[in-house]
């Protein structure tokens, strides 16, 4: 007796969706008679896509200094970073790599990708890989080469705009980076290790990704699994219309080399740069004035909030627009003129997207209540920016350290003027610690020689302040720390066990 005949799953791949189709099993006599399906079919097929494109991006290679030696460039390939931006197969150690020193040095040739954006010859790519050129040179999908002048280069978005002299020139179409969504595809055009007009794709990973390791907190990055290698800096991220999204700036990676986890900078940001780096060859960007830190599940329970949303003020510089505005140390920015903060992250690029001048309004929670404060942004300093100047390490606190006389284990050393003019701290502001014999706040993080500052709301600038201060935490009590260290101040969340002290 035969068998019946079964249905089977046939799953077929489109750039949109998955879509289960129900046929019938063929029998041997059908599967000869009828033509085996593609098994390709329904996948996209980008060739139209790129032979439209890929005329209007191009190679851009940046002479700094003298050529590399080899010694050099071997150097750059030993370098083990983590978070690195590339280049093409010439490429040069960065600053303050091994072996190098810190002042100007013979480079080489830097090589990376760029696009035009207007046919009169206006070309984008990173500031990275132009910075610090003394001839940058374009060279076009047709052959022609062309000496560049850098019109205006900024360094927080990495983007630096070129002039060519031509005209009539194939421009790309700038899309729209705010209606990306993670699952939409998105293709890259470069040329990773100099090899030219290579096309890769993928899908767009997460949108509005913070980058730790860049120190570029105004760039809500577009992460992708695009690959993306040396040379594809400052190439486009495109969607399936043709239309750039983006600009391919950075990788993670622990090797060197593509590890599924690229970043480019989205396009509205990029094309927002470009009409201030035309206008006045510089980007203003707004600034409060404040420092923030991330809310995780202890300090929510140490400032009492009721969930980790916001961002955690714990610097505000005297005199700025943050100071006139009447914010303190401890407030929490939970939305700005309506728009929801949910972490720390999101707020520095929303403010940098504003022009200086302009009144914004915080709604922040201030000792667990909810409170508007008016703002009138100010124009950011560079100098302010994070490794643009650095406060000297204050020296540990001398003297003969003694036995802890707090709950959380914390042995204090007074300070004298001289540490606190080091750390950069006002006349009778902090106390430093000793030593840790308490668990609970070296797990924190807590380390000898940081300087705390607050306990709380409480200021505290002596042992005896500080003991007064901790003497009323219990066990299982989460109290919160503002700590300066080196030349940052920052909030510590420390929960004192009962068997905590060591």
């Amino acid at each position: 007796m035969k068998a019946p005949l079964q249905a089977a799953v046939l799953v077929i791949l489109t750039a949109a969706a998955t879509t289960a189709v129900v046929l019938p099993v063929a029998t041997a006599q059908q599967s000869t008679l009828s033509t085996a399906p593609t098994p390709v079919a329904g996948l996209p097929d980008f060739s139209q896509l790129v032979e439209q494109v890929g005329p209007g991006v191009v190679n851009v290679m940046a002479e700094i200094g003298g050529k590399a030696s080899p010694r050099q460039r071997q150097v750059q390939q030993d370098i083990p970073e983590i978070f690195r931006r590339f280049f093409g197969p010439d490429d040069f150690p960065f600053p303050g790599a091994p072996g190098q020193g810190h002042g100007p040095q013979p480079r080489g040739e830097s090589m990376g990708s760029g696009f035009i954006i207007s046919p009169d010859g206006y070309v984008l790519t990173n500031h990275h890989v132009v910075d610090g050129a003394d001839e940058v040179k374009v060279k076009l999908s047709d052959g022609r080469e062309f000496t560049a002048k850098v019109v205006g280069s900024d360094e927080q978005s990495d983007v630096a705009l070129l002039k060519i002299p031509a005209t009539g020139l194939p421009a790309l179409r700038i899309g729209d980076s705010n209606a990306l969504k993670p699952g939409q595809w998105a293709i890259a055009i470069g040329s990773p290790f100099g090899l030219d007009h290579s096309v890769t794709a993928g899908i767009v990973s997460a949108v509005g990704r913070s980058n730790p390791y860049a120190g570029q907190q105004y760039v809500p990055f577009i992460q992708t699994d695009v690959a993306i290698n040396q040379g594809n800096s400052g190439g486009p991220l495109l969607n399936v219309r043709g239309e750039v999204i983006g600009i391919n700036s950075q990788i993670f990676s622990a090797s060197g080399g593509y590890m599924g986890v690229s970043f480019a900078i989205p396009i509205d940001l990029a094309m927002g740069a470009v009409k201030q780096l035309k206008a006045t060859g510089k980007v203003s960007r707004g600034m409060i004035g404040v420092t923030l830190q991330p809310i995780d599940a202890e300090s929510a329970k140490g400032l009492g909030l009721p969930d980790t949303r916001g961002a955690l003020i714990n610097d505000v510089t005297p005199g700025s627009a943050g100071e006139k505005a009447g914010l303190r140390i401890g407030d929490v920015v939970r939305s700005i003129d309506g728009t929801q903060i949910r972490q720390s992250s999101d707020l520095p690029p929303i403010i940098g997207a504003m022009p200086p001048g302009t009144k914004t309004t915080l709604g922040i929670l201030r000792d667990g209540k909810p409170k508007e404060v008016r703002v009138t942004l100010e124009e950011l300093d560079p100098s302010l920016l994070p490794g643009a100047s650095q406060q000297p390490m204050p020296r540990g606190p001398q003297g003969r350290a003694e036995t802890s006389a707090n709950p959380l284990g914390l042995v204090g050393q007074d300070l004298d003027a001289d540490d606190r003019r080091q750390a950069g701290l006002k006349p009778g502001e902090g106390v430093g610690i000793a030593r840790i014999d308490g668990l609970a706040a070296r797990e924190a993080g807590l380390q000898p020689g940081d300087i705390v500052l607050r306990v709380g709301s409480e200021a505290v600038a002596s042992v005896s302040g500080l003991d007064r201060a901790l003497a009323g935490v219990k066990p299982g009590q989460t109290v919160m720390l503002l700590v300066r260290r080196g030349n940052s101040t920052r909030f510590f969340a420390v929960t004192p066990r009962a068997d905590d002290a060591q």
